[in-house]
């Protein structure tokens, strides 16, 4: 057996564990957001701090490229394990029907956090605004919008792959791809690949520099940069799949990337006017085009540092880790009008930031991980959301009787 084989028969922990984290920190980043300097959140905390928007942003640079270029490795690694029906399946029960399932429970509850912060506000009925009209051009995905841009990049992924194969009869662009992810492990591959996405950034309208690749939770079709960002991670992923051996060399290059994370995400910052938010559009070329530069670079350095990071510190078994990549899922699907409640209730209190943060996120989690535990992972919504449904009383093991 090689190496490589050997590879695809162990259970990518350290993958995991990313993916669970970058998950998990949405629950950060979200509560964050009521502390920022300057109000860009529903809810304005009475206290503000540019560290609550500079870790807004460290966590934004790495957190969503990360997590697809995991999708992508993970959706190649399924579609050879169970086929194309059998990863379509699987997507759709996993992918899909969460997000029809849990999209109106999940906006009904965060428009009701939005009444009962107007009504602790002192605001009624007629001082709202009058309500927009929605088409497929601008519903509101909240922070499910992810399962929608996965279910466009599996169908791509799906589509693409059976045109490659038929016409790639001898394998020769197969192993040219495999060639050119081979290529990309160094130093220079967030140059390569942060390329196409800072031309992206550069074109889009009235881009808010600060927030890098442009959230597309407006609208069915995702905007330019998110495709071009996301989508080049997601392939990535796809190619990294086939290439297992390359993953050591990634963890090898870690400092270097991690190294030109912070610098190019520290310039991306002073060009998006600094940790206190410029929420205006760039409108200098040049200064444009230089943070779009930053951002590319910034974006994958960042993405390939926390994966070698992962296979540096996560790479063995742990129950723990297993357990919260599990329940990520989950916890991320409902934390967002969690936060916004917990961030409700502790907006007047008289205490530091931080320490209204920590409360948020820490209140946020123990509710989350004790609904998964009391309501999903013992029950068939573990088997839908995890693939699996683990028993509440593990059995035990038969122990043998002593020979005479």
């Amino acid at each position: 057996m090689t190496a490589s084989e050997i590879d695809r028969s162990e259970r990518l922990h350290s993958l995991d564990a990313l993916r669970g984290a970058a998950l998990l920190l949405g629950v950060v980043l979200h509560a964050a957001m009521s502390f920022f300097p300057t109000q860009i959140w529903i809810v304005a905390d009475d206290q503000r701090s540019v560290w609550a928007s500079g870790l807004f942003f460290v966590i934004h640079v790495f957190r969503m490229a990360s997590f697809f270029l995991i999708a992508g490795l993970f959706a190649h690694m399924m579609l050879n394990r169970r086929g194309v029906g059998g990863f379509i399946r699987n997507r759709l029960i996993r992918i899909t029907a969460p997000f029809g399932v849990f999209w109106t429970p999940v906006m009904a509850a965060i428009i009701a956090v939005l009444i009962w912060n107007a009504s602790l506000q002192g605001l009624t009925a007629a001082d709202a605004p009058p309500p927009p009209t929605y088409d497929w051009t601008n519903i509101p995905l909240t922070h499910l919008w992810f399962l929608w841009v996965l279910m466009l990049f599996y169908a791509g992924f799906v589509i693409l792959r059976a045109g490659f194969k038929a016409l790639d009869g001898k394998g020769d662009g197969a192993r040219t791809l495999d060639r050119l992810t081979a290529g990309l492990i160094g130093p220079w591959g967030p140059f390569v690949l942060g390329a196409p996405l800072a031309v992206a950034l550069w074109f889009e309208p009235n881009w808010i520099a600060f927030f890098g690749i442009p959230t597309p939770d407006h609208g069915l079709i995702p905007n330019v940069s998110a495709t071009v960002g996301f989508g080049l991670a997601f392939a990535f992923g796809v190619m990294l799949d086939r290439r297992r051996d390359l993953l050591s060399r990634i963890q090898a290059w870690t400092p270097v990337y991690l190294g030109l994370a912070v610098g190019a995400g520290a310039a991306a910052l002073m060009l998006a006017g600094g940790p206190n938010p410029h929420l205006a559009p760039l409108t200098d070329p040049t200064i444009k085009a230089c943070a779009a530069a930053a951002f590319g670079v910034a974006t994958y350095a960042a993405m390939f540092a926390a994966v070698g990071l992962a296979l540096r510190f996560a790479s063995g078994r742990s129950a723990v880790r297993r357990y919260l990549a599990d329940a990520s899922y989950w916890i991320y699907i409902v934390h967002l009008p969690l936060v916004m409640a917990a961030q409700v209730l502790v907006q007047d209190w008289s205490l530091p930031w931080f320490v209204k943060l920590a409360v948020v996120v820490a209140g946020v989690l123990a509710v989350s991980v004790a609904s998964y535990e009391l309501l999903i992972r013992h029950s068939f919504m573990g088997r839908w959301l995890n693939g699996r449904r683990v028993p509440w009383r593990q059995p035990r093991q038969p122990t043998l009787a002593p020979a005479e």
